[in-house]
């Protein structure tokens, strides 16, 4: 058998709809390194009006400008706003925490699994971290501890708090949280 290898998809959503993920975050980058849209879509070989209506969207559904442009004169361009700098980093932490959980082969044999397989495994809260858009759930599953990135709009919806029973459902790229 082949050395097998977990891969995961990270993205953020506002109100169950995509805000965020790998493909709107290299269009930010880009747009920060050449200061222009026009070459952040050369760049990445979009079309410039497929990069406007990502960028109107992403604004959109934030409620916030991710990107500002200065028509004229030495400093014109297309530049991140505040806003969408954080929404990069937002992404990257997300990413970065969900790729360290899912290398850590220990936890997933301390609950009997394997990562290919999809599973619904009762266990407890013990701890709701909300972090913007996103919440880290920890779950108690005997005998070990499972963390789940979620949004917090799941976890306001589940009304998700410490001692709740609930359920991990584990599947090949996610760990998601159900409430009974």
């Amino acid at each position: 058998m082949k050395d097998m290898e977990t891969k995961t998809k990270v993205w953020l959503t506002s109100e169950g709809k995509p805000l965020i993920g790998a493909g709107k975050v290299a269009l930010l980058k880009a747009i920060d390194e050449e200061r222009s849209l026009r070459k952040a879509c050369g760049k990445l070989d979009i079309s410039y009006k497929h990069a406007w209506n990502v960028l109107n969207t992403m604004s959109e559904r934030l409620g916030k400008d991710v990107v500002t442009t200065v028509r004229g004169g030495k400093d014109q361009g297309t530049f991140l706003t505040e806003e969408g700098r954080h929404l990069i980093r937002e992404y990257e932490h997300n990413r970065e925490f969900l790729e360290d959980s899912m290398k850590d082969e220990g936890s997933w044999e301390n609950i009997g699994l394997k990562i290919s397989a999809r599973n619904r495994i009762p266990g407890k809260v013990t701890k709701v971290e909300r972090e913007g858009l996103v919440s880290k759930v920890t779950l108690e599953i005997e005998p070990s501890v499972l963390t789940s990135i979620i949004t917090s709009e799941a976890v306001e919806r589940l009304d998700i708090q410490p001692g709740d029973k609930v359920f991990a459902i584990v599947k090949s790229t996610e760990v998601l949280i159900g409430k009974k």
